[in-house]
């Protein structure tokens, strides 16, 4: 989701300045690679890079068809196969066996639903979300070929496609929501058989970090590299200060009693509570168990010890 997150970010400057910009998709694996389908790459038109589709191994190929698809404003499909080290394409000594589809479309920015914008609606939203991407296999300039619906929870299907397209589209994103995993499929549209992959999305982790002592700043910086919404809140305004904070840090001044009025608490959410004040956290605590809150991590003191119900973070 940081990836997405940055790629969004630089998209909205890219498009402020008319500058041209490429989404490079892994849309296929066949065997093994350093990212795994749904890893995207910004290109934009001075050759500046966000994102990456490889361990570094193909993004100068990429960058080389990104530049092509600038010329021509269409979606291509190229196949990278890391198999064969003496593939002059994608250079030798990979460290990778596998066969790498990646999918690069221009980005048009009159286009209110080209795949950059559907990834921001499913962002805005944060809620879980199938992004459809298709390909053609056989035709590699196929014009129905590109990251064209998003399904979005409880929405319906936003798309580039024909009703009848949509129909088959919407039904195997329903089950990719269901079972909360992406998957591939195909759909035949007369003659053509297309690929199609489904991504599943889910929101960036949201840490609230209780307490806004020097602890917590750390904290709040590891939490803004793996691409986590972070909130600090603390009763102590002196030490609830944007100021001290990352800047994407959100920072709230409130009594306990007060703290989940302001906070919008999903499954996504997790709390650590560390104001070194007893019974702040207490109250805070007993709020949360009530709301089956996926994680709440404590600090620990024996002679304060309190037992909470804790799911790994790292499986969120």
């Amino acid at each position: 989701m940081k990836e997405l997150v940055e790629i969004i970010r630089a998209y909205e400057e890219a498009k402020l300045n008319d500058i041209q910009t490429v989404l490079a998709t892994v849309v296929h694996v066949d065997g093994s690679s350093y990212r795994r389908p749904g890893a995207r790459m910004l290109v934009l038109e001075s050759g500046l890079m966000i994102g990456a589709i490889s361990g570094g191994c193909l993004e100068g190929d990429a960058l080389k068809k990104a530049l092509l698809t600038f010329s021509d404003k269409t979606t291509r499909l190229i196949t990278y196969d890391t198999i064969n080290e003496d593939d002059v394409s994608v250079g030798i000594q990979l460290g990778c066996e596998g066969i790498i589809q990646v999918l690069f479309e221009y980005i048009d920015y009159t286009n209110h639903n080209n795949p950059i914008e559907l990834f921001k609606t499913a962002c805005a939203k944060r809620q879980k979300a199938v992004a459809v991407s298709l390909f053609d296999l056989q035709n590699k300039k196929n014009p129905l070929m590109g990251t064209s619906s998003l399904l979005i929870e409880k929405n319906k299907l936003v798309s580039n496609l024909t009703n009848d397209i949509n129909t088959l589209i919407n039904e195997q994103a329903l089950q990719v929501l269901s079972a909360g995993y992406s998957r591939f499929t195909q759909i035949k549209i007369g003659e053509n058989v297309l690929e199609v992959f489904l991504d599943y999305i889910q929101p960036a982790i949201s840490i609230i970090i209780v307490g806004a002592g020097n602890d917590a700043i750390p904290l709040t910086q590891m939490s803004d590299i793996l691409g986590w919404e972070v909130k600090v809140v603390d009763g102590r305004n002196t030490h609830a200060k944007k100021e001290r904070f990352i800047s994407a840090c959100q920072v709230l001044v409130s009594k306990p009693e007060k703290v989940l009025e302001q906070i919008d608490v999903e499954d996504r959410t997790c709390f650590v509570l560390m104001t070194h004040n007893y019974q702040y956290d207490l109250q805070i605590l007993k709020a949360l168990i009530p709301l089956n809150v996926p994680y709440i991590g404590l600090l620990d003191r024996k002679s304060t010890r309190l037992n909470s119900s804790h799911t790994d973070i790292s499986r969120m």
